[in-house]
């Protein structure tokens, strides 16, 4: 592909991009390294010198490659199905920017990608560059590292050494959630495209599962995933304290006082989160951060649609196929219609928890308010 092309493609994914030239020049560059790098896992597997800690995660990563296409009806193709060493700890560093006393993310606008809430680098030092120029204007800012992106197919994106040693149920997870994104890409919906990757993730890691019948396996990502799902629900809470804080009629030093308490109660829910977790320690590289605005809104880009989508692939029998075709006639829709059946379906998760809530003293379930 020419060069001109690979510009305007790179980084539509799970990573951003802008309209400057030195931005393109750094994106291509970049993913042409990664691409470099690249040799098939058939051929590695076959050597007889593969060190022997990355034969094992190869295996696991050409196995879970096979059940996306054949079991979860992800596509088909050469993605996934190569491998890059790449010496770092991420392949790309987004930078994320809110405002003082706003959970509204910046966006940067793409011709293909549309306007997409983050802005990705390959080189952490050119991040933590352009994350200053952020701060001097005033942005919140945050620098978050990416183990992976992808292309929605245009290339056959490898597996990478940020990533092949997650443990089994999280390689699975993030392969399952990256060929996604090559099924459904709605341009300029940031939130709707990460949620829908990470409703694809969870069923496809609970199927993988089942088909493993490995009962450690399954404890192992169950404890991951609990964990997980706790830290999303102290981050969801704490994000719904600022946006009712920011949307008061409080005065902007008021405010900032209740936002500095915000997220001192966001801290200390987080160390009683570790203790209960018997001094699990994963997410404080989160934690060492200067936390802002950035930090909140952009974990609701990824979260905050999954429970309609999760709807919508229960009411299909968890047909993938069948939640694959209503995914893309809900994309098609305009972003009206879309964000009023998305409501509805994200509606459903409220009746369940009232049905599955115990009755009031009256002895009868509580009305659900209408919309």
């Amino acid at each position: 592909m020419a060069l001109g092309s690979l510009l305007a493609l790179v980084l539509t994914g799970c990573a951003a991009t802008s309209l400057d030239l030195p931005y393109y020049y750094q994106s291509a560059r970049g993913h042409l390294s990664v691409m470099r790098q690249a040799r098939p896992i058939d051929e590695l597997l076959a050597g007889a010198e593969l060190d022997a800690r990355l034969r094992p995660k190869l295996e696991q990563a050409r196995s879970i490659r096979g059940f996306a296409s054949q079991e979860l009806a992800l596509p088909a193709n050469g993605s996934y199905t190569s491998y890059a060493e790449l010496g770092r700890r991420f392949v790309v560093w987004n930078v994320f920017a809110a405002p003082e006393l706003s959970l509204q993310l910046k966006k940067w606008c793409f011709p293909v990608a549309g306007c997409v809430s983050y802005r990705g680098y390959f080189d952490r030092d050119d991040a933590q560059r352009f994350a200053q120029e952020l701060r001097d204007q005033g942005w919140e800012v945050q620098v978050a590292g990416v183990p992976a992106y992808s292309t929605l197919g245009w290339f056959d994106d490898p597996v990478l050494s940020t990533f092949i040693h997650y443990p089994e149920g999280e390689l699975a997870r993030l392969i399952f959630h990256e060929l996604a994104h090559q099924v459904v890409y709605l341009k300029g919906d940031s939130t709707f495209n990460e949620s829908f990757a990470t409703a694809v993730e969870e069923a496809g890691v609970l199927r993988w599962l089942a088909k493993r019948a490995d009962p450690r396996l399954d404890e192992e990502y169950r404890r991951f995933a609990e964990r997980r799902r706790q830290f999303r629900e102290l981050l969801r809470a704490q994000r719904e304290s600022l946006q009712a804080l920011y949307e008061s009629d409080l005065s902007d030093e008021d405010k900032r006082r209740g936002k500095r308490e915000v997220f001192a109660a966001l801290r200390q829910g987080y160390q009683e989160l570790k203790q209960a977790w018997g001094g699990y320690a994963g997410y404080d590289r989160w934690f060492a951060q200067e936390l802002g605005n950035a930090h909140l809104a952009s974990v609701a880009t990824y979260d905050a649609l999954v429970p309609a989508f999760r709807n919508l692939l229960s009411s299909l029998d968890g047909d993938m196929p069948r939640f694959f075709d209503a995914v893309r006639r809900l994309a098609a829709e305009e972003k009206a219609e879309r964000d009023r059946q998305l409501a509805d379906l994200t509606q459903l998760d409220r009746v369940r928890r009232l049905a599955a809530s115990p009755p009031p003293s009256g002895g009868a379930l509580a009305p659900v308010p209408g919309r």
